[in-house]
């Protein structure tokens, strides 16, 4: 549930949680009881949030799809290695009929 700022006339403003639902609404006043609205007086408290909080926060903004540079890329595969350089071998299946198949290489493309 989100932190609302309200302000009490007689004992000054307050913050009160409540759902979303109810945020227009008045709350009463912890010390006086008396019917206070809703007010901004501060902004977000983003500053104010735990490193690890932030820092999530900024990967997840980040675009998943982004492509990788060339050092990226080095970093993680070596010449030679099995994924890129085409020395794995391929799983070919033979259907009834003689029809090639290669069910590892591309699954959403349809062979002739």
């Amino acid at each position: 549930m989100p932190v609302y700022e309200y302000e009490c006339a007689a004992c000054g403003p307050f913050t009160q949680m409540r759902s979303m639902s109810e945020c227009a609404d008045p709350q009463d006043c912890p010390v006086c009881t008396r019917r206070a609205p809703r007010v901004m007086l501060t902004a977000p408290h983003f500053a104010s949030m735990p490193a690890e909080t932030r820092k999530a926060r900024a990967i997840n903004e980040r675009s998943a799809h982004a492509p990788r540079t060339l050092d990226q890329h080095r970093a993680t595969h070596r010449p030679g290695c099995k994924c890129c350089s085409g020395l794995s071998k391929r799983l070919v299946a033979k259907t009834a009929n003689g029809a090639k198949s290669f069910p590892t290489a591309r699954p959403w493309m349809i062979s002739h």
